[in-house]
C-alpha cells in the first residue's frame, strides 16, 4: 500500500515564465517607441488641400524620411539613393506580403529628389506609396 500522506505537493515555477513576460513587454515598448520615433521626425511636410485621411491596415509599412538636406532614411537608418531598392526589395521579401512605403519628405526638397524614391520602390515591386501632407 502506498502512503500518500508523506506525499510533497507538486508545485510550478514560476520565475521562468515571469522573466519571459518582462523580456516580451521590454521588446514591445521598444519596438513601438522606435516605430513612433520614425513618423514623429520633426519634417515641415508639404499641405494638401485634399487627399484620405491615413487608415490603419494589417499591411506592414515602412517609413522613408526625405529631410531637406537631401538625407534618405529608410525607417530609423540612413540609406543612400543607390541602395535603396535593394533595402526595399530585401524588406520586401521579409515581410512575406506586401508591403506599403509611406514618403515623408520635406517641403523644401524637389521632386527630382523624390522621384528616385519612387524607382527605388516600383524596382523592388512595392507598389502602394502614399505620401505624408498635412491639412491646408
Amino acid at each position: 500500500m502506498r502512503n500518500d500522506q508523506h506525499r510533497k505537493p507538486v508545485s510550478m515555477n514560476m520565475t521562468p515564465m515571469i522573466d519571459v513576460v518582462f523580456l516580451l513587454i521590454i521588446f514591445f515598448l521598444v519596438s513601438s517607441h522606435l516605430a513612433q520615433q520614425e513618423t514623429q521626425m520633426e519634417l515641415d511636410l508639404p499641405t494638401a488641400s485634399t487627399g484620405d485621411e491615413s487608415v490603419e491596415t494589417h499591411t506592414e509599412r515602412i517609413t522613408i524620411n526625405l529631410k531637406a538636406d537631401g538625407t534618405v532614411l529608410l525607417g530609423a537608418s540612413e540609406a543612400t539613393l543607390a541602395e535603396l531598392d535593394t533595402r526595399l526589395a530585401y524588406e520586401r521579401g521579409q515581410a512575406g506580403r506586401p508591403l506599403e512605403v509611406r514618403i515623408r519628405a520635406d517641403q523644401g526638397i524637389a521632386f527630382g529628389e523624390v522621384k528616385p524614391v519612387l524607382v527605388a520602390c516600383a524596382k523592388a515591386g512595392i507598389w502602394d506609396v502614399s505620401f505624408a501632407v498635412t491639412e491646408e
